[in-house]
């Protein structure tokens, strides 16, 4: 097998540049190579910023998704977005540790520890009512790159004991993956 495409090789100082969050919850991330397929059909290798306690799981879950050839667009942490969850979002960018907080709230969201997954935002929307996220992104399960409750993503992350937005009731939230 060829060599993967090297779409960030970002070292873990650089990947937690200028972020917000205090040291006692840097300490704990940990950054992981992670092979995927993309959409031009070629293998790229990105990186996750997670918590260590999810570190091995995380690199397990995606030697799955992997192993299927199921298509991430990208997956490069979020520092190379100066921190922009909604431009990462834009790009269809796999991310997970993000010190913000929950999208309409005050409270930290799981990526702010390092303990949430997104994958391919704008084929997985974020919706709630008349809130789309990101702007224009429409969830059609046909496409490739598209979670559904069979998919091979939400059956590697659920066999871990990881919780699916798509399966919440108030909102749906398809992209998203919380320990």
């Amino acid at each position: 097998m060829s060599s993967p495409i090297i779409d960030s090789q970002l070292t873990l100082e650089e990947a937690l540049a200028d972020t917000l969050a205090p040291p006692e919850i840097q300490q704990t991330q940990v950054l992981l190579d992670i092979r995927h397929w993309s959409f031009d059909g070629a293998l790229h290798q990105g990186q996750l910023l997670v918590h260590r306690d999810v570190a091995e799981e995380v690199a397990a879950i995606f030697a799955k998704i992997e192993a299927a050839h199921f298509p991430i667009e990208k997956i490069i942490p979020v520092v190379a977005y100066d921190w922009s969850d909604d431009v990462s979002m834009q790009e269809n960018n796999c991310s997970a540790f993000n010190y913000r907080a929950i999208v309409g709230a005050s409270a930290l969201s799981k990526h702010a520890t390092g303990l949430a997954v997104d994958i391919n935002p704008r084929l997985n929307p974020y919706i709630k009512g008349d809130v789309v996220l990101p702007p224009g992104a429409v969830y059609d399960p046909q496409m490739p790159g598209t979670l559904t409750p069979e998919c091979v993503v939400v059956q590697a992350f659920t066999e871990f004991g990881w919780t699916w937005g798509g399966h919440w009731e108030t909102r749906k939230d398809w992209h998203h993956f919380e320990k």
